[in-house]
């Protein structure tokens, strides 16, 4: 991430919900869909295929590459696919290139989030090798998630597809809605956080070491971030984020400023809790 922070970088929660009765991803369709529009156009003779865009240095990285997307109106422009789809719930609409707006993504943000389900996954980021990665936005207030497909083709980030729909309820707790309410009510928050929480950070008399300690509860208020309560944002890897699972890790990755947070949150007795706390913020 360093290189997220040194010059070009990533953008500004959550993963994609399932239906936890008959486990089924409500974007699986869309999915198949982007991958059946990719074939299609493999099978297309090249000389009536549309010039396709070169591959620039950003494209090496889906993380530097997504920066400069949302932040270089004519780099976005050329690396959307038009007509784009555009499905709102089971609604399809096509978006022509001449009413294409520019969407900044999280880039006018302090910071975005990322969502794991274990902390393996975390190694995902900065992953050269990948070839299909979508962004997410989860909308805590209206329990909508909007997902934007991307595919790298010939080596360079191509946006194919773009799907809105409601995020499926679960018989869990679903941590989406849990979270709108920790990081608005202080009061449900102090019932959902350990105390003494295990608390992670950059030891300050030297810039290499880590020190590993605990936090009561009034030093994580003193201490804890400021948290989105709005809606979330959220980079698909390929890392998965199930309503099942019994663990989320929430990041809080800075843009441009060197603010790096990471909450670790777990499943017990049906309720989600705050475990530990990591903050290497430089």
């Amino acid at each position: 991430m360093k290189k997220l922070i040194a010059g070009v970088i990533l953008f500004s929660i959550l993963g994609s919900c399932g239906n936890k009765k008959n486990n089924i991803d409500p974007f699986a369709s869309i999915t198949q869909e982007v991958d059946s529009i990719r074939h299609q156009a493999d099978s297309i003779p090249e000389d009536k295929l549309p010039e396709e865009p070169q591959p620039i240095q950003a494209d090496e990285s889906f993380d530097d590459f997504i920066y400069n997307f949302a932040s270089d109106e004519v780099l976005q422009r050329q690396r959307v696919k038009f007509p784009l789809p555009y499905y709102n719930g089971e609604k399809k609409l096509e978006i022509d290139e001449h009413h294409w707006m520019h969407d900044n993504l999280f880039t006018k943000q302090h910071y975005y989030t990322l969502l794991f389900d274990k902390e393996e996954d975390m190694d995902l980021v900065g992953d050269t090798s990948l070839t299909s990665v979508q962004v997410e936005w989860i909308f805590v207030k209206t329990r909508m998630m909007k997902r934007y497909y991307f595919e790298r083709i010939k080596g360079a980030w191509i946006l194919e597809a773009i799907n809105r729909r409601p995020i499926e309820p679960n018989d869990n707790e679903n941590f989406v809605e849990f979270f709108g309410r920790f990081a608005t009510d202080s009061l449900f928050q102090s019932q959902r956080v350990n105390d003494p929480l295990a608390f992670v950070t950059s030891d300050p008399d030297d810039d290499f070491s880590i020190l590993e300690t605990s936090l009561d509860l009034n030093q994580w208020f003193a201490f804890k971030p400021e948290l989105p309560s709005e809606r979330l944002s959220n980079i698909n890897y390929g890392q998965r984020n199930d309503d099942n699972s019994t663990m989320k890790i929430l990041a809080l990755k800075g843009i441009g400023n060197g603010f790096s947070n990471i909450l670790y949150f777990h499943r017990k007795a049906g309720e989600w809790k705050l475990y530990k706390f990591e903050d290497t913020s430089i």
